[in-house]
């Protein structure tokens, strides 16, 4: 069983020599983070040194504890890195007994009846699953019973940090006080994207907002933390420490269009490379084990419309007639009232119902969504409207080519027309319609798509032929 164990009488601090500067929290001039959605934040800490002439050792309190020490950059003038060493082994009562293994301590005991305090002094001789000391000319089990104990030690191991520490040895040419940019990876740190939006049909307008879920599990704070999020699905093959200088070269002394990063007005999102970087106003601190949300998005009254929408990734028969998607479609554009990128996320869906009140009516996710694009979001199926495809024929052109003539059956058992957004995958780059029954158009490279208007409680068949190959 565990001791009920309080490190009492710590009366010998870490043996620092004259020549250790230790830097802590409240030494910082600046803070920001830079946090992509896959576990990873940058982080940028300049804190004020006062450096002597001559190699030294430079400890810094209050760093990430899952810090990635091989992407750590120490960036001060006339100073040069020696050496760095993250020291992760927290101080803990267990880890405390397990360093004092084979040494002495002082165990005291109070008699709960009488309040009489007795101090005897042990050798630890195991910490395993317990802790086994000796007394004299006895063996104990240190257990956590009613008897209240506790232990002294006479003093703190060098190896033991009450926080995570990193310690750089550098070589300065001059002394004196400058500001120093320590940089590194962290893991700990993400963040995500959530919409929530209020369609009203009628006159087919959105109201969107976007909010930004913060969360760090790193173990540390970061006070008053100038933030920025990255959207973009980051390639971490590569070397992390490249991926370091590179942030270091963008963000250094506010020198973004200089390092290729184009602002598209304040506190607007910038591009970085293909990515996108989404700086939230003023300053925030992001505390350890927290979530925090903060708003970014707020659009009024952009045109939206509700659409049904079937989807076919390839050229197949379905033997039963398919439900065809319920979508809220908009364009994520300036003339359409919105006009920003949009990072990947769950837009959730709300309308209003007879008394006015808001009611959840589904959810989707999008991908990252750049400025100019248009946005559907799945919020249900139709039973009563329907489609089902057919292949009426599939004839090979050549070694590199077939041809496929399909046929949509759309059925519509409303009492209104509606319009069915038909959308045919499944094309290469070099797939070309030969014919058609209504107009299609080209959405990309590789889709075909159709608006095919059905009549109240009556069909439309739309048929089309295509060449395409590889």
């Amino acid at each position: 069983m565990r001791a009920r164990v309080s490190a009492l009488a710590l009366s010998t601090a870490l043996a620092f020599g004259s020549s250790t500067t230790s830097v802590l929290a409240a030494d910082q001039g600046k803070l920001s983070l830079t946090i992509y959605n896959s576990d990873l934040a940058l982080v940028q800490d300049v804190r004020q040194l006062s450096i002597g002439a001559g190699r030294q050792r430079i400890e810094f309190k209050d760093v990430s504890g899952r810090i990635r020490p091989e992407t750590v950059s120490l960036d001060a003038p006339d100073v040069g890195i020696v050496e760095q060493n993250f020291d992760y082994d927290l101080l803990t009562p267990e880890k405390l007994m397990e360093k004092a293994v084979g040494k002495q301590v002082q165990i005291v005991r109070i008699n709960p009846a009488t309040g009489a305090q007795t101090t005897e002094t042990a050798t630890v001789l195991s910490a395993n699953n317990g802790v086994v000391i000796r007394i004299g000319d006895r063996v104990e089990v240190l257990r956590q019973d009613d008897i209240p104990t506790r232990v002294i030690f006479d003093g703190i191991p060098a190896n033991l940090r009450a926080k995570p520490t990193l310690s750089v040895t550098v070589d300065s040419t001059k002394p004196g006080p400058r500001a120093a940019t320590l940089s590194y990876l962290s893991n700990g740190l993400s963040w995500k994207a959530d919409y929530v939006a209020l369609f009203d049909e009628g006159p087919g307008k959105l109201d969107l907002q976007g909010w930004v879920t913060l969360t760090n599990t790193s173990g540390v704070d970061y006070p008053q933390a100038q933030v920025q999020l990255v959207a973009g699905d980051v390639n971490l093959v590569h070397s992390e420490a490249e991926f370091v200088a590179r942030q270091q070269v963008i963000n250094r002394g506010g020198a973004i269009r200089r390092a290729g990063v184009e602002a598209s007005g304040p506190g607007g999102p910038r591009s970085l490379a293909d990515y996108y970087l989404y700086p939230l106003p003023g300053r925030t601190t992001v505390a350890d084990n927290q979530t925090k949300q903060v708003s970014f998005l707020d659009a009024r009254g952009a045109r939206a419309k509700k659409a049904y929408e079937y989807r076919a990734y390839g050229f197949q028969t379905q033997g039963e007639p398919q439900n065809a998607d319920v979508a809220v479609q908009f364009a994520n554009s300036s003339q359409g009232g919105l006009g920003h990128q949009l990072p990947a996320g769950i837009v959730r869906v709300y309308v209003k119902d007879a008394a006015g009140e808001p009611k959840f009516v589904g959810e989707n996710r999008i991908d990252h969504t750049p400025q100019g694009s248009d946005v559907s979001v799945k919020i249900g199926e139709a039973f009563d409207v329907t489609v089902q495809p057919t292949v009426l024929a599939n004839e090979r052109v050549d070694k590199r080519n077939a041809r496929y003539r399909m046929s949509y059956l759309v059925r519509n058992a409303r009492s209104q027309p509606v319009t069915v957004d038909i959308r045919q995958g499944g094309l290469w780059k070099n797939g070309k319609v030969v014919d058609e029954s209504l107009k299609s158009r080209r959405i990309d490279a590789y889709n075909l798509g159709w608006e095919v208007p059905v009549p109240a409680n009556g069909e439309t068949t739309l048929t089309f032929t295509v060449e395409t190959g590889w």
